[in-house]
C-alpha cells in the first residue's frame, strides 16, 4: 500500500514539474513569437574598449534604436578596434562595408579638410561654448558637409581637452619655453608646439612613457583621463590645465546604410538622428564623470594640477595667432561665429 502511494505521488510530483516545463516553454515561445526578427541590422565600430565613455553612449543608442523601430533595425557594436584602425574604419563607412562609426576630428579632416578648423588651439572658451557652437547652425553644417564623402554626420561626442604634462613644473608660457613636448603626427599639433616656444618631438602613443622616463621628452598633451590610465603621471607629475586643443568627435553613417534605412520606413533616418543625438547627450555626462574621477585620482596620487591665470592663457592664444591668420577668409568667418557663440 505504502509503495503505491509513493509511486501516485511520484506521479503526481512529475507531472506538475511536467506541466511547469510546458508553461515555461510555452511563454517562452509567445515572447519569441512577440518579438519580430530586425528586417536590418547595421555594424558600428569604435576603437575605444568596452566600458569607454563612446562604446557605453554607442550601446545606449543602439538600445534606443531598436526601442522606436520597434526592433526593425538592430545596431551591434564593435569595439576595441575590431574592425580594423579608425582611418581604415572610416574609409569602409563611406564604400558602404561598415555602417557606422565614431571618428575623431584628425580623422574626419583627412576626409574634409575644411573640419581641421575645429581642432584649432584655444578656439573655444569651455566645454560648454563647445558645444553650443556645434549643437547649433556651425554644427549642423559640418556634420551635413561630409555628405560629398557619401557620409552624414549624427552627433557630436566628447573627447575631453587636452593639456600639458611635465617632469619639471610648468605655470608659465615662458617655463614651457625650450621643453621637448611629445606631439602626434599632426602638422596643426606641430606647429603649435613651436609657435609656443617648445619643440615638438614627434612619437608614437606607446612610446610615451619610456621617452618620459628616458628624458628624451621632457613633457607630452593629453586629456586627464589618458594621462592616468597610460600611467604617464608616474614620470610627468605635473599637469598644466591649459586646455589648448578641444577635440569633438563624430558619429557618422554611410549613405548606402542611410538608404537602407529609408527603405524600410520613410521616418527611421529621422529616428537614427534623434537617437544618435540623444545618445551624444548622455556620452558627454559620462565623460564628465570620468575627467572628474581621473582629476582625482591624479592628485590622490601625488600630481600637481595647475590651472593657468586668465592672463597667461591669453599669453598663450596669442603666441598661436598665426595658425588663425593664415586660414583662408570663408574659416576666418566660421572662427568669428564660433566666437559669437
Amino acid at each position: 500500500m505504502m509503495e503505491k502511494k509513493f509511486n501516485l505521488l511520484s506521479v503526481l510530483i512529475l507531472g506538475i514539474l511536467l506541466f511547469g516545463l510546458c508553461l515555461v516553454g510555452c511563454r517562452a515561445s509567445i515572447e519569441q513569437e512577440e518579438k519580430p526578427e530586425p528586417k536590418l541590422i547595421l555594424r558600428y565600430a569604435d576603437n575605444q574598449p568596452e566600458g569607454y565613455p563612446t562604446t557605453e553612449a554607442a550601446s545606449y543608442f543602439a538600445k534606443l534604436v531598436e526601442e522606436r523601430t520597434g526592433g526593425e533595425i538592430l545596431i551591434r557594436i564593435y569595439p576595441n578596434g575590431e574592425l580594423g584602425s579608425e582611418t581604415s574604419v572610416v574609409d569602409q563607412v563611406r564604400f558602404g562595408g561598415i555602417d557606422m562609426c565614431r571618428a575623431c576630428m584628425g580623422t574626419m579632416a583627412g576626409v574634409l579638410p575644411e573640419l581641421d578648423v575645429l581642432q584649432l588651439p584655444f578656439l573655444y572658451k569651455d566645454s560648454d561654448h563647445m558645444f553650443r557652437v556645434l549643437d547649433g547652425e556651425i554644427g549642423d553644417r559640418f556634420l551635413e558637409s561630409i555628405r560629398e564623402a557619401e557620409l552624414l554626420g549624427l552627433s557630436w561626442y566628447d573627447a575631453g581637452a587636452r593639456s600639458f604634462y611635465t617632469k619639471e613644473p610648468v605655470h608659465t608660457l615662458e617655463e614651457l619655453a625650450g621643453l621637448r613636448i611629445r606631439v602626434q603626427e599632426s602638422d596643426a599639433m606641430h606647429t603649435m608646439v613651436k609657435l609656443l616656444g617648445a619643440v615638438p618631438v614627434q612619437l608614437d602613443y606607446h612610446e610615451v612613457y619610456s621617452a618620459l622616463q628616458t628624458g628624451k621628452i621632457d613633457g607630452a598633451d593629453n586629456n586627464i583621463p589618458s594621462y592616468v590610465s597610460a600611467g604617464h603621471y608616474e614620470e610627468a607629475t605635473y599637469f598644466l590645465l591649459d586646455e589648448h586643443s578641444r577635440l569633438p568627435e563624430m558619429q557618422i553613417i554611410s549613405l548606402k546604410a542611410l538608404e537602407k534605412v529609408k527603405e524600410i520606413n520613410e521616418s527611421y533616418p529621422e529616428v537614427i538622428r534623434e537617437c544618435a543625438r540623444e545618445s551624444a547627450l548622455y556620452e558627454r555626462k559620462l565623460w564628465k564623470a570620468q575627467e572628474e574621477e581621473a582629476r582625482r585620482l591624479a592628485l590622490e596620487r601625488g600630481c600637481v594640477v595647475v590651472t593657468p591665470s586668465r592672463g597667461e592663457l591669453e599669453k598663450f592664444r596669442a603666441a598661436v595667432q598665426p595658425m588663425y591668420d593664415t586660414l583662408p577668409k570663408e574659416l576666418q568667418d566660421v572662427i568669428q561665429k564660433i566666437g559669437m557663440s
